[in-house]
C-alpha cells in the first residue's frame, strides 16, 4: 500500500450508508417527539372526556392565585393540571431532538428547521388551549386547538422520516403524486369535518360549555361522506403505485388504518358516543393523518446533490 493512499482521506459517508451509522439518538428523539405529540392529543381528549376541560378554570395560573390545582378543585383540577404538566414533557422532547439536529447541522439544515417548527408549535399550542379555557371552551377554539395538533404531528413526522429515510433517485410519475396530494388534501378535510362534528356534540367538556349550534346528523353525514372519497381515492392511488411501479405498501396501510378508523366511527355514532371510543376515535384521527402523510412522502422526489 502506498504512503499517499494511507495519508488520503476517506470520503465522507452519504446515502444510504449514512444513513445506516447515524446516531441512533436523533432517531430515537425523532419518533418519541411524534409519539409524545400524538400522546397528548388523547391525554387532552381524556380532559375532555372526563368533562375536566374547565378543571383549571383560568390561564395560565390553575386558579386567580394558584398556578397549581387545589384539592378544593377534585380530580377534575387534577385531570386538566396533568394535561398541563404534559406539555413540558412534549417540549423537553422536542428540545432533545432538536440539539440532535444541531449536531447534524453541517449536513442536515432542513431537518434543524423542522425540529425548531417542531419545538416552537408546542408552546403555541399551549397558548392556544389557554385561550379555550379563557373562552369557557368555544368549540370554535377548540377545534382550533385540535388542528394546531395536527401541524405540530406533521412536522414531527416529517422530522423523523427526514431521519430514517433513505434518499431516492427516482421521480415518481407526476399524476401519481397529484394524486397522493389530492388524496392528502382529503385526508385533511376528513379531518376538520371531524372536529367540526365534534363540536355539535355532547362531549363539551364541561356541563356548561357552549356547542357550535350545527345539526350533528347533516355535519356527521358529511364527514361519513368525506372519508367513503378517501377510501376510494386511497384504493385508486394503491392501483395508480402499482401501475407505476412505485411502493404500495404505504397507501396499503393507509387503507387499513382508514377502515379500522372506519369501523370505530360508525360503531360510536350508532352506540351514542361512548367515551372509550371517542377516545379511541381521536387516536384514530391522529393516526389516519400520519398515515396519509406517509403515502404523500412515499411520492416524494429526489433531493438535489449537495456538494460535500
Amino acid at each position: 500500500m502506498s504512503r499517499s493512499s494511507v495519508l488520503t482521506p476517506a470520503p465522507p459517508a452519504t446515502g444510504p450508508a449514512r444513513v445506516r451509522n447515524m446516531d441512533p439518538w436523533l432517531r430515537g428523539f425523532g419518533l418519541a417527539s411524534l409519539v409524545a405529540n400524538v400522546g397528548i392529543v388523547v391525554t387532552g381528549g381524556a380532559v375532555r372526556l372526563t368533562k375536566s376541560g374547565l378543571g383549571c378554570p383560568t390561564w395560565p395560573r390553575c386558579t386567580d392565585e394558584s398556578y397549581t390545582t387545589t384539592p378544593e378543585m377534585g380530580v377534575h383540577g387534577v385531570i386538566e393540571f396533568g394535561n398541563r404538566l404534559l406539555t413540558f414533557v412534549v417540549i423537553a422532547i422536542a428540545i432533545a431532538a432538536l440539539i440532535a439536529a444541531w449536531l447534524e447541522r453541517p449536513r442536515r439544515r432542513r431537518l434543524v428547521t423542522l425540529g425548531l417548527v417542531t419545538l416552537l408549535g408546542i408552546p403555541l399550542q399551549g397558548v392556544i388551549g389557554g385561550i379555550t379555557v379563557l373562552t369557557d371552551l368555544n368549540p370554535w377554539v377548540v377545534g382550533l386547538h385540535f388542528m394546531g395538533s395536527i401541524f405540530v404531528i406533521t412536522t414531527a413526522y416529517l422530522f423523523w422520516r427526514r431521519v430514517v429515510d433513505t434518499p431516492v433517485t427516482t421521480t415518481p410519475p407526476r399524476p401519481l403524486r397529484q394524486l397522493a396530494w389530492i388524496t392528502t388534501l382529503t385526508g385533511l378535510a376528513v379531518v376538520v369535518a371531524g372536529v367540526i362534528v365534534t363540536g355539535s356534540g355532547p362531549h363539551s367538556g364541561d356541563g356548561g360549555a357552549k356547542r357550535n349550534h350545527l345539526d350533528p346528523e347533516t355535519v356527521s353525514q358529511i364527514h361519513a361522506d368525506l372519508v367513503f372519497l378517501l377510501i376510494g381515492l386511497s384504493v385508486a392511488l394503491y392501483f395508480a403505485a402499482k401501475i407505476a411501479g412505485a411502493p404500495t405498501r404505504p397507501a396499503i396501510i393507509l387503507i387499513a388504518v382508514e377502515l379500522s378508523q372506519s369501523v370505530i366511527g360508525f360503531v360510536q355514532y350508532f352506540t351514542h358516543l361512548p367515551v372509550l371510543l371517542v377516545g379511541a376515535h381521536m387516536l384514530g384521527a391522529c393516526l389516519v393523518w400520519i398515515a396519509t402523510l406517509h403515502a404523500l412522502h412515499a411520492t416524494r422526489r429526489p433531493e438535489p446533490t449537495v456538494p460535500a
